[in-house]
């Protein structure tokens, strides 16, 4: 399973985006060091459903809508993070280690520009903030290796996939190098320029240095997800719009028109896109299994009651470990649906792709 962090300066809207993207009650509050110890929780992203070829399906965890599949995802909210943190400052050390234990990061700026590296009201921007994040990260990456004569070692519990640690180790001729290396190689990161609707914001500056930015509110979004509960709208979180379910009242109205202005203009929140474009990053692709190839079905008849993610590269075997120990053990092959095709232990999974496991008795 997938892990993510949220990570960025104190007053980037982290707990905002994290509450608009999980649901979770959590405080959020325009000043800096709201969130002190992690916050987790629950989001999902959204994947292509193969339902509509069948009945609808009857997901046992997520939800779907008009065949988007929405599949947990766990996400963590660590504190934030200021100038000087590999050093001590602030949360320092505690802030890094929370969210070096993640595989992959949501790294959420302010896009308005309208706070410093400290979260203060001032002049700031999102490619200064992403520069400070970076340096901290190396920094405290190359303070832990320089204290270990074996780097590969010094590293084994910050979540780094070995063979990003052995394509750093290669590349890199010193432990600065090393660090960057390591940050850029074994951790995907997406940036979320937030608090979009506050003023322009401008995505080329950090799409030069390789990154993919997602413009974004999570205020809006947490609003939109508050008026569908209360059925003022039908909303589909990473929907590039809404339907009116009852009359508004004045004040909703409002509310509504600049959410049809922001939407119009971005093409969603971003707060869903943000999310689903960092779990594709990391290679995760989602899978069906099933007990009936015919009718895409378990045991008790429910359509495609599963959908877990894989990485790419995984195989039928991992799958069945994936669904459960018993069913690893025991595996003797597996089929997948929609081609007929039979897989092997090693036979790779392809993506959207609905399997079948049989197991030895």
């Amino acid at each position: 399973m997938i892990s993510i962090s949220l990570v960025g300066k104190p007053n980037a809207g982290k707990s905002t985006f994290f509450k608009a993207a999980t649901l979770r009650d959590v405080e959020i509050s325009p000043r800096p060091f709201t969130t002190i110890k992690p916050n987790v929780g629950v989001g999902h992203t959204r994947v292509e459903c193969p339902h509509p070829e069948r009945a609808p399906c009857s997901p046992r965890r997520g939800s779907c809508f008009g065949g988007k599949r929405f599949v947990p995802v766990p996400i963590k909210d660590v504190a934030g993070l200021v100038p000087g943190a590999h050093e001590g400052r602030g949360l320092g050390n505690r802030f890094l280690d929370d969210a070096m234990k993640s595989e992959a990061i949501l790294v959420v700026l302010d896009g308005s520009g309208q706070t410093d590296r400290e979260g203060n009201p001032g002049e700031g921007s999102p490619l200064d903030d992403l520069e400070f994040l970076e340096e901290e990260f190396d920094l405290w990456l190359e303070g832990i290796l320089r204290r270990h004569t074996d780097a590969a070692k010094a590293v084994s519990g910050l979540g780094f996939a070995p063979d990003a640690v052995e394509e750093a180790l290669s590349e890199a001729s010193n432990s600065r190098e090393l660090a960057r290396t390591l940050r850029m190689k074994g951790k995907k990161w997406v940036l979320v320029l937030n608090k979009a609707d506050l003023g322009d914001v401008s995505l080329k500056p950090l799409e030069r240095r390789g990154y993919t930015a997602v413009p974004a509110s999570a205020l809006l979004e947490l609003a939109l997800r508050a008026a569908a509960q209360r059925g003022l709208v039908r909303y589909v979180p990473g929907d590039g719009g809404f339907e009116v379910l009852r009359e508004p009242t004045e004040a909703e109205e409002r509310s509504l028109e600049f959410a049809r202005r922001f939407l119009k203009k971005f093409g969603s929140t971003g707060v869903q896109r943000a999310v689903d474009e960092l779990v594709r990053a990391a290679g995760y692709f989602p899978v069906f299994p099933v007990e009936n190839c015919t009718h895409w079905t378990d045991s008790k008849g429910n359509v495609l009651p599963d959908c877990l993610l894989m990485k790419k590269g995984s195989t039928a075997r991992e799958l069945a470990y994936a669904i459960h120990t018993d069913i690893g053990d025991r595996f003797a092959r597996a089929v997948d649906c929609s081609t007929g095709k039979a897989l092997g232990a090693e036979g790779q999974l392809e993506p959207g792709s609905i399997v079948r496991i049989l197991t030895r008795r």
